[in-house]
């Protein structure tokens, strides 16, 4: 499992800068979702880190990986 942290940032003007580290792919933008809305929905910009540009692999479990084989 990896670690995920979600950094905030209100510089003296109250512009607010979310940055979050560990999260693949799009995960970054479930984790701030809320948080963003409860500022007001407002994204004045939005940089991707290589992180959130990487594929998230789906994990699967056991069961998934017979069901999957047993279809072949």
């Amino acid at each position: 499992m990896n670690l995920e942290e979600v950094e905030i940032t209100i510089n003296k003007n109250g512009e607010v800068e979310i940055q979050v580290r560990g999260a693949k792919g799009k995960e970054c933008l479930a984790l701030t979702a809320d948080l963003e809305e409860s500022l007001g929905g407002v994204v004045i910009s939005r940089e991707w880190t290589p992180e959130a540009l990487e594929e998230n692999p789906v994990q699967l479990d056991e069961t998934q990986k017979v069901e999957n084989r047993a279809k072949k």
